[in-house]
C-alpha cells in the first residue's frame, strides 16, 4: 500500500512553498561539476513529444504510488544494472535520454552515468547522442506545475493528462 509522500529537500527537510520559485529552477554550478548534464523541467516539456527523446524514470516504488511524466519508461534503480541490455534495446533509435528519480541527486545521475558507461564499454549500436538528468527530479517537475500521469502502464503510452 502506498503511503502519503511528503516532499523532502536535500537534507531530508520538508520543502518550503518557495521551492518551486524561478530562482530554484536555474541551473546550479555544482551540478555541472558532477559529470552529468542537467536539463530543466521547461526544457524537458519541449522535448517530451519528440519521438527521438526517451524519459527514463529510475524511482523505485514511488512511481507506483505517485504519478510520473507522461510517456516515460520505468527502470527502477534497484535493478537497473541487470536491465542495461533491455534498456539499450528499448531506447534504440532515441537520440536523447533524460534520466530522473525523485530529486535527481543520486539515483538519476548514477543510472545516467551507468548507462553511458554501458554504451561506451559494449559498443552497443545506439543512436544516443545525449544523456541528461532532469534537474530537481520528478518532485521539482511536479512542484513546478508540469503535467503528470497516473496510469500504471510501463512504458507509459503518454496519452494521460
Amino acid at each position: 500500500m502506498c503511503k502519503p509522500r511528503q516532499r523532502k529537500g536535500r537534507a531530508g527537510e520538508s520543502l518550503p512553498s518557495s521551492a518551486s520559485s524561478p530562482a530554484r529552477l536555474r541551473r546550479r554550478p555544482e551540478m555541472a561539476r558532477k559529470g552529468v548534464s542537467y536539463v530543466t523541467a521547461a526544457e524537458v516539456v519541449s522535448m517530451v513529444r519528440d519521438p527521438h527523446v526517451a524519459i527514463i524514470d529510475v524511482r523505485d516504488e514511488e512511481r507506483i504510488c505517485d504519478a510520473h511524466i507522461a510517456g516515460s519508461h520505468h527502470y527502477a534503480s534497484d535493478g537497473f544494472a541487470e536491465r542495461l541490455p533491455e534498456i539499450a534495446e528499448a531506447t534504440r533509435g532515441k537520440q536523447t535520454l533524460v534520466f530522473h528519480c525523485a530529486l535527481s541527486q543520486v539515483r538519476g545521475p548514477t543510472c545516467a552515468r551507468m548507462f553511458s558507461d554501458y554504451l561506451s564499454e559494449t559498443k552497443e549500436d545506439s543512436a544516443v547522442k545525449s544523456i541528461t538528468v532532469l534537474e530537481r527530479g520528478f518532485n521539482g517537475w511536479e512542484l513546478s506545475g508540469r503535467p503528470v500521469c497516473r496510469c500504471k502502464d510501463s512504458p507509459c503510452k503518454g496519452v494521460c493528462s
